[in-house]
């Protein structure tokens, strides 16, 4: 599992009942800052539906044909203005976005809190500056590092041609790749550019587009059940990547689904009651089936559009046996892995293992039949199977 995701935002807003929600991992969650101070790491998933839908038995995999495929969740510590220069936790909270992929910024949308994370009195927080407060921290926190000793980088990058590899070097143990520093350049026009000329505004202009390629960033409009709908509207429509979410809606189904109360398959708008409850219990479940049925609780939803929508991964499933769909075990569809859109069949090979990537022969669609080469762009739900002068140890 390699694909990590942050979720970030000021302190207070619901971020780690989110991440239990989505994790079943136990955190501690209180209305007061700076209740997370070392980051959270939990397995959530993304929801698919599942292939075996197409055979006659179940994979054994999947809840009746929705298939959820790990990822990585990190609950860092909560952000306060000026994090960049190390104000509250903004040391460790800024480290802990390091190898994440995408941000998740769960902002409180009933504007109950203010921009340190405060409870306040009653709601009047405007929450799009929690929106702005995320991106510029993010952006500068680039900026600083990428400054260091800037006028000797920028003299010897001017010297041997190579600013891209120059700033990728600086900005090393970020997840931020040369391909995605020599797209922000471009989109700016920097590429032409002699760096020793740029000034202090034109590398924070290149920070920003850095930040928005490499750590693009989702809005969780989080507290929808007590959010009026107008500040949900006006949020989705100043970004364009929203989910209005409620992460303590998700959590009270999570938890009544392990204590065999309901059944619910996470991203449902609906649950069933099985266990007899007592009329507290009911009536608590009753008023939940009536929040969840008007567009559920948006809590996978949000992880959906983050890995499908912003990231761009697809789900590939590798075989071994391609008439069975099934591993040489007899396991049907065993594996499911996200890969990133326009990824190739010798991409999956390498993806299963090193040496069957190492040895690829061609690979196999095992719905048609055809054989593939190394350079076949794969889709989302693909079923594959490898043939390589290696097997996996």
């Amino acid at each position: 599992m390699s694909l990590s995701i942050a979720l970030a935002g000021k302190p207070n807003t619901g971020k780690s009942t989110f991440f239990k929600a989505a994790t079943l991992v136990n955190v501690e969650i209180a209305n007061y800052p700076f209740t997370t101070i070392n980051a959270n790491r939990g397995t959530s998933y993304v929801r698919v539906p599942c292939p075996c839908t197409q055979l006659t038995t179940r994979c054994g995999h999947c809840m009746d044909g929705v298939r959820f495929v790990p990822i990585e969740l990190v609950d860092v510590a909560g952000l306060v203005p000026e994090a960049h220069k190390g104000r509250g936790l903004g040391n460790t909270f800024l480290d802990n976005l390091r190898q994440s992929e995408a941000i998740i910024n769960v902002i409180d949308a009933s504007g109950g809190t203010d921009i340190e994370g405060n409870v306040l009195g009653a709601p009047s927080h405007d929450p799009l500056e929690d929106v702005t407060l995320l991106e510029s921290e993010i952006s500068l926190w680039i900026t600083g590092i990428i400054e260091k000793n800037w006028q000797r980088l920028a003299k010897k990058a001017q010297l041997e041609h190579n600013i891209v590899q120059v700033i990728a070097t600086q900005l090393a143990g970020l997840n931020i790749e040369a391909r995605q520093i020599r797209n922000a350049m471009q989109k700016l026009g920097l590429l032409d550019i002699p760096p020793e000329s740029w000034g202090h505004e034109v590398i924070i202009n290149l920070s920003q587009q850095i930040r928005k390629v490499a750590k693009p960033i989702l809005i969780a409009a989080n507290k929808k059940d007590v959010t009026s709908f107008e500040n949900i509207s006006r949020i989705a429509g100043a970004y364009e990547d929203v989910v209005a979410t409620s992460g303590e809606a998700e959590l009270a189904l999570r938890l009544a689904q392990q204590k065999g109360l309901i059944a619910y398959v996470p991203g449902d708008t609906h649950f069933t009651i099985v266990k007899s409850l007592n009329q507290q219990q009911k009536t608590a479940l009753e008023r939940l089936q009536k929040f969840v049925s008007e567009g559920g609780t948006g809590v996978q939803k949000c992880l959906n559009v983050t890995v499908f929508d912003v990231l761009r991964y697809i789900v590939v499933y590798p075989v071994e046996d391609e008439h069975r769909w099934s591993d040489k075990q007899g396991r049907v569809l065993p594996d499911a892995l996200l890969i990133r859109e326009g990824g190739t069949a010798k991409d999956l090979a390498f993806k299963v293992h090193t040496d069957i990537g190492r040895g690829f022969l061609y690979a196999l669609d095992v719905r048609t039949k055809k054989r593939l080469g190394e350079h076949h762009e794969l889709k989302n739900g693909d079923i594959i199977k490898i043939v390589s002068t290696s097997r996996a140890k």
